[in-house]
């Protein structure tokens, strides 16, 4: 296998050295294709997604196939403009001078995908590799069976398999491409690998974009009338339960609520749960599955700790045979227990109750910076305030998961969230460097900055360097 991937890296830096990827024909076609194939096997892709993980078809349309279709759509429409070079202003000490930035893609690059969304998290960073005119190698999630192989076996289909390749495996497959110099390295997964992945690219210096997770907090305050509080319900049980069994880096992790309005809120959620899955959500069909019997167990631990069951106020229900558990809410459970201090990545949604919604901020700085920070609330100070005393990597007031498919924002962690950024351009720009271009005139040539010195150069040094001429002329003249 090692053998391979040497020969792949060879034949995929032979290409991207002929220079077909930076053409801008050549990035288009390979979108349009890609477009092709989600549209030509949109029925087979819910076919996987439903054997990996139980997905039923409109989630994997709203999800996975609707949100790389709006991605790409989106690069197709902005390309133009994102590859073209972008004037730079220049000082009076440079003149006669122009500048400009010369976006350019890095070479080789390796996207890993990880499994609770394996067709748009495998695809969603090729979309910025191709626009910035990289060659790739994806690595699909082991943990995803079945749309690894139909990655595996479709990609050659429609793409250029002299650009891009897919190779299947589990973590040692992992370490062997790890092992192998790249230009840039995309990872998205769990923060332990996310380590791994780093640690590994360190020995070549290969820059990473590592996309992890965290908890996600949300705080409730008590909103302006019943009607929003009940929306904020609402979003808040899709945000937990509505996408992916809760297996999601950017769901709602826990919730944060002052005390006074805590059995409020859970009666809510019960009710909205019922009316999203009926009173046996195992037999309705609208929730996807726990991925596989390793995350089950890792699941049921959290609920077997001391102190924990007794904190359960609805659902707890487990079915391993199926690997499925039930919608689960729990009110103040230990702190200090693997659900207050892991990532859940499930059905289980801890709420955490405190005196007054202000404390809310004080308890989320106490833990690791998260992915995504949710707030629901009309109150203008308090918004203000977690703006500015919170960090996260996306802040959301009054909607949750919504901001991942917004191509306008960039989307990445912050601290042991993760770090790098993509969608949209920010996509384009991770898989690009942009080249400082100088191009200076040889027909003028100012003397007051070479020897032999005196105070008359040194003198127009300082004020050359205080004032900026060139660019105030422009201003004056309007034409800045």
């Amino acid at each position: 296998m090692e053998k391979q991937i040497d020969t792949a890296q060879a034949e995929l830096r032979e290409t991207f050295r002929g220079g077909k990827t930076r053409n801008p024909k050549w990035r288009k076609s390979q979108l349009k294709a890609l477009l092709k194939f989600i549209k030509d096997d949109e029925e087979e892709i819910c076919q996987v997604l439903h054997q990996d993980l139980g997905k039923p078809s409109a989630e994997c349309f709203r999800d996975e196939i609707g949100v790389l279709m709006k991605s790409i759509n989106y690069t197709l429409e902005n390309l133009d403009s994102w590859m073209a070079p972008k004037s730079a202003p220049v000082p009076l000490m440079a003149l006669p001078t122009s500048a400009q930035l010369v976006p350019g893609p890095l070479g080789l690059v390796l996207i890993f995908s990880s499994w609770n969304f394996p067709f748009c998290l495998a695809l969603d960073p090729l979309v910025g590799a191709i626009a910035a005119g990289n060659t790739a190698v994806i690595k699909p999630s082991e943990h995803a069976p079945s749309t690894s192989a139909f990655l595996a076996k479709k990609i050659p289909m429609y793409l250029d398999s002299s650009a891009v390749r897919v190779f299947e495996g589990g973590p040692d497959m992992g370490e062997l491409l790890m092992s192998k110099k790249w230009d840039h390295v995309f990872f998205t997964g769990g923060q332990n690998a996310g380590k791994c992945i780093m640690s590994a690219a360190a020995k070549n210096l290969t820059p990473v974009t590592l996309e992890l997770g965290g908890k996600c907090p949300a705080i409730l305050d008590a909103l302006s009338s019943e009607r929003e509080f009940n929306i904020a319900i609402r979003r808040i049980t899709n945000a937990k339960w509505g996408l992916c069994c809760g297996q999601i880096c950017i769901g709602v992790d826990y919730l944060l609520i002052e005390e006074k309005h805590v059995q409020s809120a859970i009666e809510l959620l019960k009710k909205k749960i019922k009316s999203y899955y009926g009173n046996d959500p195992q037999k309705i069909g609208s929730m996807s599955r726990i991925v596989n019997k390793h995350h089950f167990t890792r699941l049921r631990g959290m609920l077997e700790e001391p102190g924990v069951a007794s904190t359960v106020v609805h659902g707890g229900f487990m079915d391993e045979s199926n690997l499925y558990i039930e919608p689960t809410i729990l009110l103040n459970p230990p702190l200090e227990s693997g659900l207050m201090t892991e990532e859940i990545f499930g059905p289980l949604l801890p709420i955490i109750t405190v005196n007054k919604i202000e404390d809310s901020i004080d308890f989320v700085n106490s833990r690791p910076k998260p992915l995504a920070l949710y707030a629901y609330t009309n109150n203008k100070d308090f918004k203000k305030r977690i703006l500015a005393e919170t960090s996260s990597g996306s802040l959301t007031f009054n909607d949750s998961i919504v901001q991942f498919i917004v191509d306008t924002l960039p989307f990445g962690g912050v601290g042991q969230s993760g770090f790098g950024r993509y969608h949209g351009k920010f996509s384009f720009d991770t898989f690009s460097h942009e080249k400082a271009v100088l191009t200076r005139n040889l027909l003028l040539e100012f003397s007051f900055g070479v020897p032999p010195w005196n105070k008359q150069k040194v003198n127009i040094l300082r004020s050359a360097y205080k004032y900026d001429y060139f660019n105030l002329i422009l201003k004056l003249l309007g034409l800045k």
